[in-house]
């Protein structure tokens, strides 16, 4: 079936391209911040606004994107952060007031909320399940080559704001060297666009077509995936679990064995963000520069930074399902732990700029082969069909409040305790992490999305039991 693995690689790089514009949004004011705190003269509190506003927008898109999509389906909803996509890159880009750009960033965060509680379930209900864990990374290496392409294109934007600084031109020149850093805010327009296009070609999800009574469009959609047979067994089995779950609701989160399946949905998420990897996204440029590099050269080294974060990815989708969730998730929160304790002691002497680097790269290497995209897989196949939209929305909802937290925060930490004590702290805070994933995460490698299901009810019936 190589047209049907052809077919289903397109559907999952048009889901992907929501990571994608994920990671272009989250990592493209890192090349803008010093502009916008001299500019509109930010305090390190009205700083931290500016950059963590887009994650308050992801809170609000993660919060209603899992009932919408439960409701209209999961296309329409990524058509929906598409075009938010694009009209927070506009806002962005023509901003005249601190509180316009964060208007148009959290248009932008409410996107990204779609997006990202969105893609990587519908990739999941698309996938089977010996390639699930892989295809669900994708989405992962989209949010990395998002981040890389974002720090390149700020690096060019800024040399070419560099070598036309004292020239005069018009509005191309205003928006791209005059005041460089609406063009880096602007960029997101081009993939958004480009999202936008490629989604008009994608399918809707089989597994939401037969909850809404549309078996017959999921069949086609399976069969062009895995032929005739193997689609009627899917469809089969995936009809069968549907009618056992009855109506879905957020009541059925609370049954005694998916109600572990929610907590780990939520604890989860927002222990991959105590790591510092929205800090590391958003600060980059600027740590270097306080770290003693040059500003060409701190932009180059972040972007060395977004290389290894893409390249390290392919590590993860070359080995998630053959290593597993659970041994990849203790090892990254466990090397996480080493690598921000280093960074955060190289801060409090003389380390030299080379240790630093090659601190961060570790760090970054570490977190894009293990937690990065493990989190994103684990939480979109351990939930039921009629809920997954509703409880991916929870599960995504905490990874933003976690990441708002620490974005937020990151400014004030900076300026009363020093960016060495930050990563320190950040460090010591992954040693719970690793205590709950060897507790209480399952192993999911090779089941399908059903026989996932099943292992709750049966850890349902088997705490029943006991109480009895």
């Amino acid at each position: 079936m190589i047209k049907g693995k052809i077919y289903l690689t397109g559907i999952c790089a048009t889901a992907g391209m929501g990571g994608f514009l994920f990671g272009f949004d989250t990592a493209v004011i890192s090349g803008a911040v010093n502009f916008l705190r001299t500019q509109f003269r930010l305090n390190p509190a009205m700083e931290g606004w500016v950059m963590s506003s887009a994650l308050v927008g992801c809170v609000a898109g993660a919060a209603v994107a899992g009932y919408l999509s439960d409701r209209y389906g999961r296309k329409k909803i990524l058509l929906a952060s598409a075009v938010l996509f694009i009209v927070s890159a506009l806002g962005c880009m023509t901003a005249g007031t601190p509180a316009v750009l964060v208007a148009g960033r959290i248009v932008g965060g409410i996107g990204v909320g779609f997006a990202a509680m969105v893609a990587p379930m519908f990739i999941a209900e698309l996938a089977p399940a010996h390639l699930r864990g892989r295809l669900v990374s994708i989405y992962q290496l989209a949010i990395t080559l998002g981040i890389l392409c974002s720090y390149l294109s700020n690096t060019l934007l800024l040399g070419y704001a560099s070598a036309h600084a004292g020239s005069q031109g018009g509005l191309l020149h205003y928006y791209l060297a005059g005041e460089v850093w609406r063009g880096m805010l602007g960029s997101n327009m081009i993939p958004a666009l480009l999202f936008l296009l490629m989604l008009f070609f994608v399918p809707e999800s089989p597994r939401w077509l037969v909850k809404e009574g549309r078996g017959h469009q999921a069949y086609e959609i399976l069969r062009r995936i895995s032929g005739d047979e193997q689609a009627t067994k899917e469809l089969k089995e995936i009809s069968m679990v549907i009618a056992e779950e009855g109506q879905g609701s957020f009541h059925q989160l609370l049954a005694p064995g998916i109600r572990t399946a929610l907590v780990i949905g939520i604890v989860l998420p927002f222990l991959s963000q105590l790591t510092g990897i929205t800090t590391v996204m958003y600060y980059a440029p600027a740590i270097f520069e306080q770290a003693g590099f040059r500003s060409g050269s701190a932009m180059g080294s972040a972007s060395v930074i977004g290389f290894f974060n893409m390249i390290f990815t392919f590590v993860a989708i070359w080995k998630i399902d053959h290593w597993g969730r659970k041994p990849m998730l203790i090892w990254g929160f466990s090397g996480l732990c080493v690598a921000l304790l280093s960074i955060g002691l190289l801060f409090f002497g003389d380390g030299g700029k080379g240790f630093l680097l090659g601190s961060f790269v570790f760090y970054i290497a570490v977190f894009a082969a293990t937690i990065g995209p493990g989190v994103w897989v684990v939480i979109a196949e351990i939930y039921p069909t009629r809920v997954r939209g509703r409880a991916m929305s929870i599960g995504t909802l905490s990874l933003f409040l976690g990441s708002t937290f620490v974005t937020q925060t990151y400014p004030l930490l900076r300026e009363a305790v020093g960016i060495g004590v930050a990563f320190v702290l950040y460090g010591l805070a992954l040693a719970p992490a690793i205590f709950f994933v060897s507790r209480t995460v399952p192993e999911t490698k090779g089941r399908t999305l059903e026989e996932i299901e099943r292992h709750w009810t049966t850890e349902e019936k088997k705490q029943i039991n006991e109480r009895l």
